[in-house]
């Protein structure tokens, strides 16, 4: 009896459709679900199929041809080692065993030190598309040992979106280097998302209709702004709720939800001394939004500006519109700087080599934060594979001189009407303080070498020699 090319465990929405996915490019499939009744009901909802339905892990291990392949689907954190737990007395040295959750990428380093040491193979393959990806092709961001890519290889690029015939998955580095780029993309994705959320409540304080946003936004996705989240809120704004009739966008609970992806990128921006301004203010947002009780009292008792009425003082619809888009397009720029930036730093410290423009290119097709934009950063990388930023790069450099005027009118706008633009503001302030020649800090050094003798160097003075003042006034009386 022939063996199956490839197992999956874990039969919710995403991994049933990464197996309709694998099988339907003409593998056999083993599953496993924890739930006997959900695989059963899968197997009888895909008749004809190559699947292979297992009631026991030793059942389904035994089913896979070696070196097996058997891919993890299930929530991030113990489930995932319980998985692992389970296996082991099955799995034989040179197995491989792939977590394609949303696991912390630190626990995919763990993972496979532990099974390294077991003589199996491991690989963290962040999985990004959602569940429609997952069917008709996710972008893919494996990590691991290149002996162990190469074996996964063709299913994996036989499985990805493709772009230009370019499959959407690459070898991102050994260990953990998968999981922490997935990562890195969602904190991307929770700035665009966030984004494009300060635009709309800006023109929704100006009084456009979600008929002309949808106008809009489906106008900008002809566009340098073209993108999947660009579009789906061209057409979010056209739905309506069968109920009421009236549009769901307005029908929707303001609190925003999230699993911690977004979260755990900042926290690692911190620990690696990275400015995440435009990610961390979008974390911070959807923190707020679900402090709704307390947003709704403290609007009983805070005032604001008195022109809530939005007056556009001289400005046209459509001159606001073209500003709004030139500041989301800049603020954009700053947000996958950051994060390729911090992807850099972690990457070299880890020795992982990772290729920057191919990381982009990947992103191009499955994923949530697919747009024509990527094709710009790719090129930027594959001109000058040691850009220090990637606003230094030409492309987008003109981008920012030519727009940074209409950003900081945005900014402006936002600030004298009282609508909150975290991601705007902490775009602009990053790309400021960039671009700064000096700044405050002197003042800052010299505060600290005041109360806790810190030093500090001087411009007079050559680079790397310190200073201490040993006559700040005695100010303890």
């Amino acid at each position: 009896m022939s063996k199956s090319d490839f197992g999956l465990i874990g039969l919710a929405v995403m991994g049933q459709n990464l197996v309709l996915n694998v099988e339907s490019r003409g593998f056999t499939v083993s599953v496993y679900n924890r739930t006997t009744s959900t695989m059963e009901k899968f197997i009888a909802d895909n008749p004809g199929k190559k699947l292979v339905g297992c009631e026991t892990l030793e059942e389904f291990v035994q089913s896979l041809e070696r070196p097996r392949k058997v891919m993890i689907m299930v929530q991030a954190g113990g489930p995932v080692d319980k998985v692992i737990e389970s296996l082991l007395p099955y799995l034989e040295e040179g197995d491989i065993v792939i977590d394609g959750g949303n696991s912390l990428w630190t626990d995919t380093e763990r993972r496979d030190a532990w099974l390294s040491e077991k003589g199996l193979r491991f690989i963290g393959a962040g999985v990004s598309g959602g569940e429609e990806g997952a069917l008709k092709g996710p972008s893919i961001m494996p990590g691991g040992p290149t002996s162990t890519w190469e074996v996964m290889k063709p299913i994996f690029e036989s499985i990805s979106a493709k772009v230009d015939g370019v499959p959407c998955v690459t070898h991102i580095g050994e260990g953990g280097a998968g999981h922490f780029v997935k990562m890195v993309h969602n904190g991307i994705e929770y700035g665009d998302m966030q984004l494009i959320c300060e635009a709309y409540n800006i023109f929704k304080a100006a009084g456009f209709s979600n008929e002309e946003l949808a106008d809009i936004f489906a106008e900008w996705n002809e566009g340098d702004l073209e993108s999947f989240l660009i579009e789906i809120t061209a057409n979010i704004f056209k739905q309506k709720d069968p109920e009421t009739g009236k549009d769901i966008v307005d029908l929707i609970v303001d609190k925003a939800g999230q699993k911690g992806t977004g979260r755990w990128t900042v926290m690692g921006s911190v620990e690696q001394a990275v400015p995440f301004s435009t990610i961390a203010g979008s974390v911070e947002a959807r923190i707020i939004s679900s402090m709704r009780d307390q947003r709704k009292a403290a609007s009983q008792i805070f005032e604001g500006p008195n022109n809530w009425s939005f007056e556009l003082k001289g400005l046209s619809k459509e001159d606001l519109v073209k500003k709004v888009r030139n500041a989301l397009y800049a603020s954009k720029i700053v947000s996958y700087a950051q994060g390729l930036d911090l992807i850099a730093k972690v990457g070299k410290d880890k020795g992982w080599s990772l290729d920057l423009g191919a990381i982009a290119r990947i992103w191009r097709g499955g994923c949530i934060i697919r747009a024509r934009f990527l094709n710009r950063i790719t090129e930027a990388y594959e001109e000058n594979p040691n850009l220090v930023n990637l606003m230094l790069a030409p492309f987008f450099t003109e981008i920012l001189n030519k727009g940074q005027q209409d950003w900081r009118e945005v900014v402006s706008i936002a600030a004298l009407n009282g609508i909150p633009v975290p991601s705007f503001g902490g775009s602009l302030s990053y790309y400021d303080a960039y671009r700064a020649e000096r700044l405050p800090a002197n003042l800052l050094q010299a505060q600290r070498d005041f109360f806790g003798a810190h030093t500090y160097e001087r411009i007079d003075k050559p680079e790397g020699e310190f200073f201490h003042t040993e006559d700040w006034p005695d100010l303890i009386k």
